[in-house]
């Protein structure tokens, strides 16, 4: 039996593209386990998908000062030393890294050991996890073509973000019935990452009179987010979450407002669906998600609105242009070939595995 080691964490985003992948290892024989961090998210989401889980010891490492600086080195040591551990007892064929500061230990025990490791970069430009790793990575796959610039020619392959199947199977009819909305006016789904986005969910609630006289409101706010004032508002529901309903409510929107993370992205790109981006700006990042809205703008996939031009007028218009012209956007999502991201990283991780 082949043998794969899946690693990445610290974020969601750095753990949903390695679940969406799981079926179609499985399906060609793979036996996978997966090394996060001692109780980081990736160990509830690894666990509750029933595959073997182990942590190890993580640290992060800053460009700025913190005192933590001066222990998160130990930190990485150890979890290089488990991640070395942990790779002799199971030895894989190949290991796959969606990255976070936890995938470095393993990536570098990959290298020690002579087993190939690819990794995924899922912002515009890598992150410093990835950069510590592409030294030690036989393949670099990634989103976006900007991308191929920043990463070494022999390495780099265009994949785009695996995307959970389950997603793709949403249906219109369940979505509206979920939200408790007709199927006589479009809906837009608000969606502001995990953690919610104040700036974001301000914005909607302020213009919600205005938009509520053409469409219905999906609000995906996060957590500690809800509104009680408006859970009468008509036209309007409000989550703080959505599990598995979320690819209903997704199959349900005619337009979708959201943040733009690499992984929510592509999620849009892949389920075609006409959008208004409005990335979180440089004050609050590395500035990587104006630099994905930017290439998602070129591409001709998406609106993008930078925050600190939000207002009720400039979030109307940016709707309203976006809603009108959603041929146009699908017509240039369907033409885009990153639509088959499992398909190629799992090509690609055969490869490797038969070259171990």
């Amino acid at each position: 039996m082949k043998k794969i080691v899946l690693t990445g964490g610290g974020t969601a985003g750095h753990v949903t593209p390695n679940l969406a992948l799981i079926p179609s290892l499985q399906e060609r024989g793979y036996e996978i386990r997966y090394i996060g961090s001692y109780q980081g998210i990736e160990k509830k989401l690894i666990e509750n998908a029933g595959l073997p889980y182990d942590g190890i010891s993580s640290g992060k490492l800053r460009r700025y000062f913190d005192l933590k600086n001066f222990t998160d080195p130990f930190r990485v040591i150890k979890g290089y030393a488990e991640a070395l551990k942990l790779l002799k007892t199971y030895k894989p064929d190949v290991v796959f890294s969606k990255g976070g500061f936890v995938a470095v230990p393993v990536v570098l025990a990959a290298r020690h050991y002579r087993i190939p490791a690819i990794i995924h970069e899922s912002d515009m430009t890598p992150g410093l996890a990835n950069k510590l790793c592409i030294p030690s990575a036989r393949k670099v796959c990634c989103n976006f073509p900007e991308t191929l610039s920043y990463l070494p020619q022999e390495k780099a392959v265009l994949t785009g973000s695996p995307i959970r199947r389950e997603l793709l199977q949403g249906d219109k009819t369940a979505g509206l019935q979920y939200a408790h909305l007709s199927a006589g006016k479009p809906v837009i789904l608000v969606i502001g990452g995990s953690l919610g986005s104040v700036a974001l969910n301000q914005a909607v609630r302020s213009l919600l009179p205005r938009l509520l006289e053409e469409y219905q409101i999906i609000h995906i706010c996060g957590k500690g987010h809800l509104d009680e004032t408006l859970a009468d508002t008509k036209g309007y529901v409000q989550y703080e979450y959505v599990d598995d309903p979320l690819r209903h409510l997704f199959a349900a929107a005619d337009l979708i407002i959201s943040r733009a993370g690499a992984n929510s992205i592509c999620e849009i790109l892949a389920l075609r669906k006409p959008n208004v981006l409005i990335p979180l700006s440089a004050s609050a990042s590395r500035g990587d998600q104006l630099l994905n809205a930017a290439s998602f703008a070129k591409q001709g996939f998406s609106t993008v609105l930078e925050e600190e031009n939000l207002t009720d007028e400039t979030l109307y218009q940016a709707v309203s242009d976006t809603y009108a012209r959603r041929d146009e956007f699908i017509h240039h999502m369907e033409k885009s070939h990153l639509n088959n991201a499992i398909e190629t990283i799992v090509s690609l991780i055969e490869e490797c595995a038969a070259e171990s």
